[in-house]
């Protein structure tokens, strides 16, 4: 699929310029990528694995969002595409965003009981997903099964939760 997205510029502007998803990205000019740290209220975090194809890793859901959508409603459509969950009704937490060089970026956060039986994930993109506990998460970093945008999405999203005191 040939995607159209939007193309920002250093501070997170939209320029009014597009680009297909696959082409080269133009020089000063930044895609933007979406990520949301699902957490349950047991404090366990949803974690999902891409398909051996798109590297096999585990991560949080996350994507690019297309041309005319905002992040937050890029973050929407990919968890509806992805996990087969509705979120629009969701409060989300922006806990971080910026532009790094690479890309332009918008992490946020959100706290929801998901039955995993409920999750219809998308086969191409996904193998599985899994609840995991804060443990499990920093053994994996250690062992180094999540990749360095992942570590530094969970130590944002700890350091946000530790700061505002959502979680001790």
């Amino acid at each position: 699929m040939n995607e159209l997205r939007d193309l920002y510029d250093i501070n997170s502007n939209k320029t009014g310029k597009t680009y297909h998803k696959g082409e080269i990205i133009p020089e000063g000019y930044y895609p933007m990528v979406v990520m949301v740290v699902i957490r349950n209220s047991k404090g366990e975090f949803l974690m999902q694995k891409r398909v051996e194809t798109k590297g096999g890793d585990w991560g949080v859901t996350g994507g690019h969002p297309k041309s005319g959508e905002t992040p937050l409603e890029g973050i929407i459509t990919e968890v509806r595409e992805e996990l087969g969950l509705d979120f629009s009704k969701e409060k989300f937490i922006e806990y971080d965003s910026g532009c790094d060089g690479k890309d332009c970026y918008k992490m946020y956060f959100v706290t929801k009981d998901i039955d995993i039986n409920d999750i219809l994930i998308q086969e191409e993109e996904l193998s599985e997903v899994k609840w995991f506990t804060m443990e499990e998460l920093q053994h994996m970093v250690d062992i180094k099964e999540l990749n360095d945008d992942q570590i530094s999405c969970f130590i944002k999203v700890c350091d946000y939760l530790k700061n505002n005191n959502v979680i001790k």
